[in-house]
């Protein structure tokens, strides 16, 4: 392990459409982190953002910021994790009533 960072998510600021139903039963959401070399005005340096598409990382859209943290443990090294690749990539979409059912 390399890392531990703590965060804040504001879930009020999740789009439901974007929740995915695993193969599990389980509900995702997918989002990125970013961990920065320098601290902000409030000790964090960590960030994360609704994750986006390939076509729009291509056409610039704005990020849309989910949440702020700060990496509270570092062993000094953080690695590129490999790609393993599947089969099977594509997520099903929850039902409408599925996302509704959510506790938040």
């Amino acid at each position: 392990m390399s890392a531990l960072v703590n965060f804040s998510i504001n879930v009020a600021k999740l789009p439901k459409e974007k929740f995915v139903q695993g193969k599990n039963g389980n509900v995702y959401y997918n989002f990125t982190v970013s961990l920065n070399d320098e601290t902000n005005q409030w000790g964090q340096n960590a960030s994360a953002w609704d994750s986006q598409t390939k076509e729009e990382r291509d056409a610039k859209k704005n990020r849309d910021f989910i949440g702020n943290g700060k990496v509270v443990w570092t062993d000094g090294n953080c690695v590129t994790a490999e790609r393993v690749e599947k089969e099977d990539t594509a997520a099903p979409q929850p039902k409408q009533d599925e996302v509704e059912d959510l506790p938040f």
